[in-house]
């Protein structure tokens, strides 16, 4: 029999806190740090070639600065890597992905758990933040290509009454998908778009980084199930 979880009461083992989300940055850092040059290659093809040293910049900063803050909620510690970004970023890198994560710690708030569900209302906040900030859609060639698409397939897999892990594969998987579909597309917001029909055939470095953000949190989510279940810890869950 499938289980499904509550929106409000998820079961304590879907239960995902602040060690979640610190992993989830700290593993976007290390992807980030390893893929930095191949970012800067994309971006040099269609923008300002910054983008990779520009995520890395800004997940730097904000490893040190959650470093420092040890009893912080999965919202706020969310909250400071946007501002972070904000305030470390150039480029358009900034204030979208300083918006999505402004915008999935309010979605957050201030619970010290929560479940696949609210994820899910955090990941949808952060595409509404990108839109609103961007004003760009599907097809436009962004980061919204991937981001779109990972969201849909997150939310189909909780309907459906797959699990967390499950879930957060197939956010992963869209937004790989979704990536890869910016390639043939012509770009129709930020500095690509000024390159018109020379934007198509390369793959968009907006929607990259997303996919690589996604696929950490992927490991972030099987890294913390591991070690849920190999400990067998159990907390209290105070989040839907």
């Amino acid at each position: 029999m499938v289980h499904v979880v509550s929106d409000t009461q998820p079961t304590i083992d879907a239960a995902l806190d602040g060690t979640t989300v610190r992993r989830w940055i700290r593993e976007s850092a290390d992807v980030f740090s390893s893929q930095r040059d191949y970012l800067t290659q994309l971006d040099a093809a269609i923008g300002d070639a910054d983008h990779g040293v520009n995520m890395h910049r800004g997940f730097t900063a904000v490893m040190a600065r959650i470093t420092g803050v040890e009893e912080a909620t999965p919202g706020q510690l969310l909250r400071i890597a946007g501002r972070t970004f904000v305030s470390t970023v150039g480029g358009a890198a900034g204030p979208l992905y300083g918006t999505a994560f402004l915008q999935a710690g309010e979605a957050l708030g201030d619970h010290e758990t929560f479940g696949p569900r609210l994820l899910g209302d955090a990941l949808r906040a952060s595409l509404e933040g990108v839109q609103r900030v961007g004003a760009a859609s599907v097809g436009d060639k962004t980061m919204v290509d991937a981001l779109t698409p990972a969201l849909s397939a997150y939310e189909l897999e909780l309907r459906m009454g797959g699990s967390l892990e499950t879930a957060a594969s197939g956010a992963r998987e869209a937004a790989a998908e979704g990536m890869r579909g910016t390639i043939p597309l012509q770009a129709r917001k930020g500095r690509a778009s000024y390159l018109g029909p020379r934007s198509v055939g390369h793959q968009d470095p907006g929607a990259t980084s997303t996919a690589l953000m996604f696929a950490a949190l992927e490991q972030a989510v099987l890294a913390d199930r591991s070690q849920r279940f190999a400990g067998g810890a159990r907390r209290p869950v105070s989040g839907s």
